[in-house]
């Protein structure tokens, strides 16, 4: 996994970092015990510097989770464009899901999948958690 072009950073299920490549690791390092090395605590750190987060599973049972972070060089990802296309649209709906969905022509369900792939959740309060859009 070291060849990748992104940042790869496994978690594995009770949440402590199992591996990182080469990318990821440097990012990690420059994090300066943020975190403290738990998924609790880095995942929305990660999701923040635009990390894609994926669940590992086998079968039935979920053993961790992957984050991807974005590559230094090039045009953004795929994934990146999705993520602020979403965030926009979001903001352009004040952040109504149903009619955020319809514009994007997604439904509800894959939407709230998406808002958890990228981090972007509730906080306690009731309110979206702030992304600015680039």
């Amino acid at each position: 996994m070291d060849s990748f072009g992104e940042g790869v950073v496994v978690f594995d299920a009770d949440g402590f970092v199992t591996y990182a490549n080469r990318r990821a690791q440097a990012l990690l390092d420059t994090l300066d015990g943020e975190g403290g090395g738990r998924a609790s605590e880095l995942l929305p750190i990660l999701a923040r510097l635009g990390g894609r987060i994926s669940p590992l599973r086998a079968g039935s049972l979920t053993l961790g989770e992957a984050v991807y972070l974005p590559a230094e060089e090039g045009s953004p990802s795929l994934a990146d464009r999705e993520k602020h296309a979403i965030v926009n649209t979001l903001n352009q709906t004040d952040w109504r899901l149903a009619e955020a969905a319809r514009l994007l022509g997604i439904s509800r369900t894959t939407l709230w999948r998406r808002l958890k792939r990228y981090g972007l959740h509730r906080d306690k309060r009731g309110n979206w958690a702030a992304y600015q859009s680039a």
